[in-house]
């Protein structure tokens, strides 16, 4: 997905009439903190019509047209939805300009994103064509109609086929948005840029192997959240049961009740399982010592390291 080291790379938003507003501020908002936080990423807005007013009537300024947009490998664009009646009279004029283009995009290996029933614009263009893809749960059936060649699921957030990624409706252009930051960035990364949006829950795209950085954080008790995020930005320190007690004012004892009771584990699986993960992920760079690893994470020794991280290798075979 990345391109050269040397090249930024750019996340261009389309935005179409009628466009739902949070299909489109949701994606937008992950990159802009991701951008905040350092990432190095354009992000550009285009349309191929003026005097754009969304589904909720919000008038919007006007945007540049969709041909100026310069895109190369690797980059990404996003499709939001929009107001179904509006679909009903595809294609017209300005339309079959743009899908010609974005299907251009496609070829330049450019990815392709849409959000909710931006599936269908991607559909008018031909990019559905023998693809695994989703929309909103309303217009699953409506979209394997009109595109009898796609393979439309259902019951899914998002799926990434190729480099046509589609996602359900609304809040789920946030989930596709932050699984690509961590496909670029990586887990801890998207975990802070998900902590600044408040999304205290991780959801990929079938709901079951969520980020270790957002699992059993479903839960808005402040003080497990300052545990969790202490164990988190603090694993080479010595974390006792008594430091984490004193940090949020507590006993011992009701700390760990509360704890268990807001995630459903014990603070010391939960810690165990942070360390598990950041050792993996700083495993994957060979010109890090298994000392250094061991260190970083907190483990006692190597070998305390070593016998986790084969344990876990058994776990995920056995999986």
């Amino acid at each position: 997905m990345r391109k050269d080291h040397f090249i930024k790379m750019k996340t261009v938003f389309i935005v179409p009439p009628t466009v739902q507003l949070l299909d489109l501020a949701g994606p937008v908002q992950v990159f802009t903190e991701a951008k905040d936080y350092g990432f190095e990423i354009d992000i550009e807005f285009y349309s191929f019509s003026q005097g754009l007013v969304s589904s909720a009537g919000l008038p919007f300024g006007a945007l540049r047209h969709f041909s100026r947009a310069e895109l190369t490998e690797g980059d990404i664009v996003f499709l939001p939805g929009v107001d179904f009646d509006y679909l009903q009279s595809l294609p017209l004029k300005g339309e079959r300009e743009f899908f010609t283009w974005i299907k251009g995009c496609y070829e330049k290996k450019v990815i392709i994103c849409s959000i909710c029933n931006g599936a269908f614009l991607l559909g008018e263009a031909g990019l559905l064509n023998d693809i695994t893809c989703t929309t909103h749960w309303k217009r699953v059936k409506q979209l394997q109609d009109r595109f009898p060649s796609a393979n439309v699921v259902n019951d899914v957030l998002y799926v990434k086929s190729g480099l046509i990624y589609t996602s359900a409706g609304i809040s789920a252009g946030v989930d596709l948005a932050l699984s690509i930051l961590e496909d670029l960035q990586g887990p801890l990364f998207t975990y802070k840029i998900a902590k600044e949006l408040v999304v205290y829950q991780r959801r990929n795209s079938d709901h079951s192997q969520v980020s270790i950085y957002m699992e059993y954080r479903n839960h808005i008790n402040p003080q497990v959240h300052t545990i969790q995020d202490f164990i988190i930005n603090n694993l080479n320190l010595d974390i006792s049961l008594n430091l984490l007690s004193d940090m949020v004012f507590m006993s011992p004892r009701n700390l760990t009740r509360v704890f268990k009771s807001k995630t459903g584990i014990t603070i010391w699986e939960y810690l165990n399982k942070i360390r598990t993960e950041r050792a993996k992920t700083l495993a994957n760079d060979p010109q890090n010592t298994a000392k250094y690893i061991a260190g970083q994470c907190g483990f006692k020794n190597v070998r305390q390291l070593q016998r986790i991280l084969a344990k876990n290798l058994v776990q995920s075979k056995m999986h």
